[in-house]
């Protein structure tokens, strides 16, 4: 029996947060600003005063000192969710995160296990620019031991989170900023995602677009305006990067043919192009013609919304790209009209008032 509410991506969080302190008295809620007037973009709300101090604990500025403590907790029998506010600030505890939490289980022989969650936010737009917004997952996933997931919808948030505080292994739970306020459907009594697997979210015959993360959003938006003219398009959110589901998205081209991938990173040894390489190794005769990319550019974020506007690419231009793919050129310029905004590209929603 299905047991669904309609909730926000952020409130999906902190409802899975609240649901997995109720189950495991071993967790632990840790970092920076958890119980602050903001509470993480209101993820943490209420926690500190519903399970207390000493298991929602508000941390000072020494991200690589509190990862530390929260690995040799999780080695001691409890089971911590680490927050940072920005994936930018668990550069700071890189050491800690790659050579002992990911480590810990090989080196010991899986005798010793580090049930350890980290949440990291990517902090899109509104001016935070180069050392606020950075999309990093790459650079995670690349390090053995170390699961990554970066769930889109507040359905597979919620699960995804819960699988990731039920792991005995440490896992790295990656959240858009853009995404907090996303309403979607939440049903508790839905199967364990189980830490893998694409998601199939929109069915299609013409062409398949592998998204990551908010680009799967943009992917839905540029499928509904491509249908309004013929054009059915699949999309599948690639939400989890370790182990990342291959397979998913070979069975989706052999229907197609064609394959656009969307990343919310810089291009360069990027998680699209992990996937593309993976792809064309085992299924490149398959596909009608070559690949497509779309990706953030090889510099850094800048600052200025104005130059913000030409860095994140969206809606438009998976849209634009699916036409000259389909030789379906004269299209161009209605569809460009009609997913165009007025909304600075740094901005999600007339609603948004800024990062905290």
């Amino acid at each position: 029996m299905r047991n669904v509410t309609m909730m926000s991506y952020g409130e999906a969080i902190r409802e899975a947060l609240d649901d997995g302190l109720a189950t495991y008295p071993e967790m632990i809620l840790i970092g920076e600003g958890v119980s602050d007037p903001k509470t993480v973009f209101a993820t943490t709300q209420g926690l500190r005063e519903k399970y207390g101090a000493e298991r929602v604990l508000d941390m000072p500025l020494a991200e690589n000192g509190m990862t530390g403590i929260c690995i040799g907790a999780a080695l001691g029998g409890m089971r911590p969710v680490l927050v940072h506010q920005r994936i930018d600030f668990a550069l700071l505890s890189v050491d800690q995160l790659v050579n002992n939490a990911a480590k810990w289980r090989y080196m010991f022989d899986g005798q010793q296990q580090v049930p350890l969650v980290i949440r990291v936010i990517i902090g899109r737009g509104w001016g935070q620019g180069p050392q606020h917004s950075q999309s990093l997952q790459a650079m995670f996933a690349q390090v053995p031991g170390l699961k990554v997931v970066m769930p889109t919808t507040a359905g597979d948030a919620y699960h995804s989170m819960l699988d990731a505080i039920a792991d005995n292994n440490p896992v790295l739970f990656i959240e858009h900023r853009w995404l907090h306020h996303i309403k979607g459907e939440v049903d508790k009594n839905r199967s364990p995602s189980a830490l893998n697997g694409a998601a199939l979210l929109r069915q299609g015959g013409d062409i398949t677009l592998a998204a990551f993360s908010h680009m799967t959003i943009e992917a839905l938006k540029a499928a509904a305006v491509l249908a309004k003219h013929g054009i059915d398009a699949e999309v599948l959110d690639m939400r989890c990067l370790t182990p990342l589901d291959v397979d998913s998205v070979a069975r989706s081209i052999d229907k197609t043919g064609l394959l656009l991938v969307a990343d919310c990173a810089p291009e360069i040894a990027s998680m699209a192009h992990n996937l593309l390489s993976k792809l064309f190794q085992s299924h490149g005769q398959r596909l009608k013609q070559p690949p497509r990319l779309i990706a953030y550019p090889n510099h850094p974020v800048p600052t200025s919304h104005f130059m913000a506007n030409h860095y994140y690419p969206g809606a438009e231009e998976i849209a634009v790209t699916v036409l000259e793919m389909l030789n379906k050129q004269p299209l161009k310029q209605t569809v460009k009209m009609e997913l165009q905004s007025d909304l600075a590209r740094d901005l999600p929603d007339r609603s948004f008032t800024g990062p905290f």
